[in-house]
């Protein structure tokens, strides 16, 4: 069943046009999630003067929680970030009838099932509606970040704060959706609430940052025209844009993000495989079920060994063997004990086992990183060798995973003619970008598109250009169904709002609605809506009225380009009544 959502406004202009105190920005991240914010005065005098929390594991001091969730069997939430890790590493045994869910951010990438009843498992495989879990952390960060404005500023009304929710650029229009109904659900109120895209913020963000040692900024050094890569390392993707800066400031987008899942938890995947080829998958899922605090702590121990890595040192990693895995082993009737799996598996050479501990090569602890690094610069390759980015100097690194030394070097090592800059704050700079977008959401003056739009149209069948399978006789007519009509194709240069409209007429003259379909390819030129690399986005559904005029009817029906979402808007032409809608890209399901 297609259904449609009728708004009487497009909501990112309502969210552009409020009046607000403050811009809160809220990054959820794959490994890491954070907030930060600004008021409208502080952003006038000083902008760079942004909040944000400080998280305390107990350890150390983060400006950022790892994006963890335990929620009760109620399906309540217990708790988020180092205090729902740290609850299931100290007690994760009794908790077991918790859920628990860990770096779940994935489940959104580039998943073309995607719908709004799809489930997600939490770590000891029981099962929620993923819109719940997204919702819950979500309702979360924003509690805290309420608290933390009401602290220092006293009350505020709801109107009072416009929110930004980041989201990777490679993302599909149906994971950008997906994430608006996880803030609506988590209390946002849809009207304060704009989508900001990760590299985007990260490169605004980084125009007003001192540049290696100089005093200047990198706005006020860069000269107009200047292009340079913004490669934003996070802990599930990787983004890769082309911005040019312009003479009034803003970014002029040259190339389409492009990028895919080579961030830190690529890594962290790795290890978990490294880890389950020497113990076996069935131990360690025993090990989550029945000792979760164990499991946590594994993780947790690589996470810090894995910031620790170089080259050169250490010349080997200690890893710490649970003992409820050690136990586990010593049952197990294959692998008889951790030292006979160590010395059994392919790791062999370069690992041994020790008082319930691996000792692990500096050259094979790298490995685990080596197939993201190879992807990276890849990517990156493909951008700068083409023949119109050949002369971008400049290569500017964000995202929390950007810290990496291992992922640096090699960057500078394959790129050598190249200057590459890596702020101090690498980590922060999507979070405190993306409250700069909030306060100027016109920073990029245009964007390249990442598909070719367009819609299902019925021409007139010729026999010289349609083939015969696809000839239909409506009402006596003979049509041709399925073709693509184009609005845009990918890698078109679009400024916000841009719009284009294009009239149709309802097939029938009795017909009381008319659907307008959108469709999104990986094609320049596709012919039809159901060939390879084409599918449905959406339907507007257009009452057309029993009064109308005799005769069919007529629609205008234009998309508006340029935004970091999608619009749509309809116009029947015999009432002059007009639909501007989002699409519902999820559905129900089945």
């Amino acid at each position: 069943m297609k259904i449609c959502i009728f708004l009487p406004r497009s909501y990112s202009i309502m969210a552009s046009a409020r009046k607000y105190l403050f811009v809160a920005a809220i990054d959820f991240g794959t490994t890491y999630s954070g907030y930060a914010f600004s008021s409208k005065d502080d952003f006038d005098n000083e902008p760079l003067k942004i909040k944000s929390n400080v998280w305390n594991s107990g350890t150390l001091m983060s400006y950022k929680a790892p994006t963890a969730l335990l929620l009760k069997p109620d399906q309540t939430i217990c708790s988020f970030g180092y205090e729902a890790e740290t609850m299931m590493a100290e007690d994760g045994t009794s908790l077991k009838d918790h859920f628990y869910f860990h770096r779940f951010k994935m489940v959104l990438y580039n998943n073309k099932g995607l719908q709004r009843n799809t489930k997600i498992k939490d770590e000891t495989g029981k099962s929620l509606p993923a819109l719940d879990v997204f919702g819950h952390s979500i309702a979360f960060l924003n509690g805290h970040l309420t608290d933390a404005i009401k602290k220092q500023f006293g009350n505020i009304m709801d109107g009072d704060i416009k929110y930004v929710l980041t989201v990777p650029a490679i993302w599909d229009d149906n994971s950008k959706q997906f994430m608006r109904e996880a803030a609506l659900k988590a209390g946002i109120l849809e009207e304060h609430l704009m989508i900001a895209l990760e590299p985007e913020a990260a490169s605004i963000y980084c125009q007003h940052i001192p540049v290696e040692r100089a005093s200047n900024s990198f706005l006020e050094s860069a000269r107009a025209g200047l292009a340079y890569m913004v490669v934003d390392l996070g802990g599930g993707t990787l983004d890769i844009t082309i911005h040019q800066r312009q003479p009034d400031k803003t970014l002029k987008e040259l190339h389409e993000a492009t990028g895919g899942a080579l961030g830190g938890k690529s890594v962290d995947d790795a290890f978990e495989k490294f880890v389950e080829e020497i113990v076996g998958q069935e131990n360690i899922q025993q090990l989550k079920e029945t000792s979760m605090d164990d499991y946590v702590h594994l993780l947790r121990e690589f996470e810090m060994k894995k910031r620790q890595i170089t080259e050169i040192k250490p010349e080997k990693v200690s890893m710490s063997v649970p003992f409820a895995l050690v136990e586990l082993l010593q049952k197990d009737k294959k692998r008889k004990g951790i030292d006979n799996a160590v010395k059994n598996s392919k790791f062999s050479s370069n690992v041994t086992s020790a008082r319930q501990k691996l000792q692990i090569q500096n050259t094979e602890f790298r490995k685990f990183f080596q197939p993201t690094i190879d992807g990276i610069i890849k990517h990156m390759e493909d951008i700068l060798y083409d023949e119109k980015f050949m002369d971008v100097k400049y290569i500017l690194m964000v995202g929390g995973f950007s810290d990496c030394v291992l992922v640096q070097n090699a960057i500078r090592h394959r790129f050598t003619e190249k200057v590459v800059i890596v702020p101090d704050d690498a980590g922060l700079a999507v979070l405190k970008g993306a409250v700069l977008y909030g306060h100027q959401p016109r920073s990029i003056s245009s964007r390249v598109a990442r598909f070719t739009y367009g819609i299902q149209s019925w021409p007139a069948f010729d026999p010289r250009n349609h083939p015969a399978d696809k000839k239909i006789v409506i009402d006596g007519v003979a049509r041709c169904q399925d073709v693509f009509f184009k609005y845009i194709e990918i890698g078109q240069q679009v400024t916000p709002g841009h719009a284009e409209s294009q009239v149709f007429q309802a097939l029938k003259p009795d017909e009381e609605s008319l659907e307008c379909s959108v469709y999104v390819s990986s094609k320049r030129d596709p012919l039809f809506v159901d060939e390879e690399g084409c599918r449905e986005l959406g339907v507007l559904k257009v009452p057309l009225g029993s009064s109308r005029r005799r005769g069919p009817a007529e629609v205008e029906e234009t998309l508006i380009f340029g935004e970091t979402e999608l619009h749509v808007r309809a116009r029947n032409r015999s009432t002059g009544k007009m639909y501007e809608a989002s699409f519902d890209l999820l559905g129900e399901g089945f």
